[in-house]
This record gives structure tokens, C-alpha cells and sequence, in this order.
């Protein structure tokens, strides 16, 4: 299987430079967002998806829709495509980050997740999802922490790729399983 793992639009909550980490409180793209997903959508429009799935959040439903503009595709969501838990909604963003310099692999807010749980929860979805769709060329829309996961489960070290960042509607593509 093949899979074009994209960040969502720019967000409310990246312009206002605050965590997001609840499904259930809407956070939009901004227009500037749209613009992002729309570009994307023009790049995108050749690849012939054959499934498609995003996170729960409404920032990624909205750009999965936009992305979704060319292609007759039912989009499926997954919650194992969810923005990484850490218990500190509505926290600036950076109070997250001060606190997982320590140990970004191992750090587990008290109400959130480490980020080698992550990890597993995105080889739990890869997996599956590979599966039911071997020969499949899949879309997931979803959020920086998350892909950036799903890069670690292809290299030796995690270390190596956990600082690196996702551009809003940038892209990884990748076969999985790997190698």
C-alpha cells in the first residue's frame, strides 16, 4: 500500500499558537488554510486515490473534503489519526514543547500520550489499513505530531526524525509496510 499522509490547513489554533488536542472543540482552518488545502488539491489531483480517511478533528475533516474535490471517495474517520494526546488543550503550544525537551520520546503528559505511544498508534492504523487495502493508494488527513510518527516508524532511530515538522497540506508518502 501506498499513502499520502497530509497535514491539514493552517488552523485557528496554529495562528493563535495554542494546543488543540480535543476533537470535540472546533477548531477551523482559516481561509489562508483553504488556500493551502486548495493548492494541495490542484497537486493532488492526479494521484488516483482509492481511499481515503482522516483524523477526527474538524480542521482535517474540512481540508480531507477540499482534498477530496477531485476524487469520488467516501472519507472515513479514524480517530488513530488524531492529533497527539497530551491533556493540555487551549495551553500555548509552547508550554507543551518546554516540557517534552527533556525526553521527547518518553514524556507523557499526565492526561496524554509519550510519543512512542503515538507511534504504536499510527503502526496500529498503518497496519490495518495495509491490510484491508494491500494494493491500495490511500489519502489520510491528519496533524504534524502524528506523521511525523508515522516517518519515525521507518527509521533505525526515531530520534532522528521526532524534531522534524510538517508544513500545513504538506505531505509524507510512503509504502507501508515499509521496505
Amino acid at each position: 500500500m501506498k499513502i499520502f499522509l497530509v497535514r491539514h490547513g493552517e488552523s485557528e489554533a496554529n495562528v493563535a499558537g495554542c494546543i488543540n488536542d480535543d476533537p470535540l472543540r472546533l477548531v477551523s482552518i482559516t481561509d489562508r488554510g483553504r488556500a493551502q488545502a486548495e493548492a494541495a488539491a490542484e497537486k493532488l489531483r492526479k494521484v488516483r486515490f482509492t481511499h481515503a480517511y482522516a483524523s477526527e478533528f474538524p480542521r482535517a475533516r474540512q481540508t480531507a473534503a477540499i482534498l477530496l474535490r477531485y476524487h469520488a471517495l467516501p472519507l472515513r474517520i479514524d480517530h488513530r489519526l488524531n492529533e497527539r494526546r497530551s491533556g493540555m488543550d487551549g495551553l500555548p503550544v509552547d508550554s507543551f514543547n518546554d516540557r517534552v525537551l527533556a525526553d521527547p520520546l518518553r514524556f507523557k503528559p499526565e492526561h496524554g500520550e509519550s510519543f512512542l505511544e503515538q507511534m504504536e498508534r499510527l503502526r496500529n492504523f498503518l497496519d490495518e489499513i495495509s491490510m484491508r487495502h494491500p494494493d491500495g493508494l490511500v489519502l489520510a488527513v491528519s496533524h504534524e505530531n502524528p506523521i511525523v510518527a508515522a516517518l519515525a516508524l521507518t527509521v533505525d532511530d526515531p530520534m532522528r526524525v521526532i524534531r522534524d515538522s510538517i508544513e500545513n497540506c504538506g505531505w509524507l508518502e510512503q509504502d507501508w509496510p515499509p521496505g
